[in-house]
């Protein structure tokens, strides 16, 4: 079975680290272990820098951790240029730059808490699911 191909959406980054408790602390904590592969542009890792930059004091980490966070994920990740738009597809233009990414990627699934902004990546090839339906499909939750 082929590992998975995901892009993480920047919702589920944030809510990650607001708590230890929840599946997006489980999928972050998983990030380069072999279970799924990621993908990241430039423009995705410079919103998850700026949201996470403006949540600092909702979330259980320092700037400092932050920064660390971002640069392991650019390390694990794939990483890719986008040379084509085709916004605006979706409503937010900044979840275009997702599924643009996605589709660039060869990506199994977006992973994020607004499925319902993701409406017609099917028609891509890709899905749109929360993290606990990518852990439960991953084998990473019962």
């Amino acid at each position: 079975m082929p590992i998975p191909q995901i892009v993480i959406d920047t919702n589920v980054m944030v809510a990650g680290l607001r708590s230890r408790n929840g599946t997006a602390f489980r999928l972050l904590s998983l990030v380069g272990g072999g279970l799924f592969d990621i993908h990241l542009s430039v423009p995705l890792v410079l919103e998850y820098e700026d949201v996470l930059t403006r949540e600092l004091s909702n979330l259980t980490i320092d700037a400092a951790d932050v920064q660390d966070v971002i640069n392991f994920h650019c390390a694990v990740a794939t990483h890719h240029q986008i040379f084509f738009l085709w916004r605006p597809y979706l409503r937010d233009p900044k979840d275009d730059m997702v599924l643009e990414l996605a589709v660039k990627a060869g990506c199994d699934s977006v992973v994020t808490y607004n499925t319902r902004d993701f409406t017609g990546l099917e028609r891509f090839g890709v899905s749109a699911i929360t993290p606990a339906e990518f852990l439960k499909l991953s084998g990473a939750l019962p």
